[in-house]
């Protein structure tokens, strides 16, 4: 048997189709993980935010975006000074707010604490909070209600432009998404909130 070294063989078209059947197919099972894997991550690890109005000035600007871990609050309950990002209480679903609308508060009371303003002041269990993270005193009163069980007291930074516990009342704790954690835009402003 003899081999005629002057003829090349080519592969057969439908071995090429075949490899490049494999190619695409390998490509998607990349996108279809790297997609799964980005669902997982949102809705169980953490998710991206936006801000959209002025209710946390000046710790947060209209135009941030944050990263919103979800993970923490499965071992601990939220403490008072975190930054919650919570779907709107049934108070506020009542008023027209759409229950994906989430809003960012800070949590200034927990179950079982005291809350009141008067003389532009916050108080929790009687004694003045120091906040040095608002923007200005509040210019309203507030009676002193105990927390009940199951609730949050949160109340924005900007606290008299801010849609907050003082107008519609406590949180449930099962409302809350999140704790904010990062601001990842804009670059000039990067950093642990």
């Amino acid at each position: 048997m003899t081999l005629d070294k002057n003829k090349a063989t080519l592969p057969s078209s439908s071995s090429s189709q075949s490899q490049r059947w494999k190619g695409v197919w390998e490509n998607l099972q990349i996108v279809i993980i790297a997609v799964v894997l980005a669902l997982v991550i949102r809705t169980f690890i953490a998710e991206p935010r936006y801000i959209p109005s002025e209710s946390m000035l000046p710790t947060l600007e209209t135009g941030d975006r944050l990263v919103v871990e979800k993970v923490s609050y499965h071992f601990h309950s939220p403490q008072r000074g975190d930054i919650v990002v919570f779907e709107p209480p049934s108070q506020l679903q009542l008023l027209g707010y759409k229950r994906e609308q989430a809003f960012i508060k800070r949590i200034i009371g927990t179950a079982g604490e005291t809350v009141a303003v008067f003389d532009g002041k916050v108080y929790l269990n009687n004694q003045p909070l120091v906040e040095n993270y608002i923007l200005e005193s509040p210019h309203y009163n507030l009676k002193p209600i105990q927390i009940p069980d199951g609730k949050l007291f949160v109340m924005g930074d900007n606290r008299n432009n801010s849609n907050d516990s003082h107008v519609w009342g406590f949180l449930p704790e099962k409302n809350v998404i999140g704790r904010a954690i990062f601001r990842f835009f804009p670059f000039d402003r990067i950093g642990k909130i």
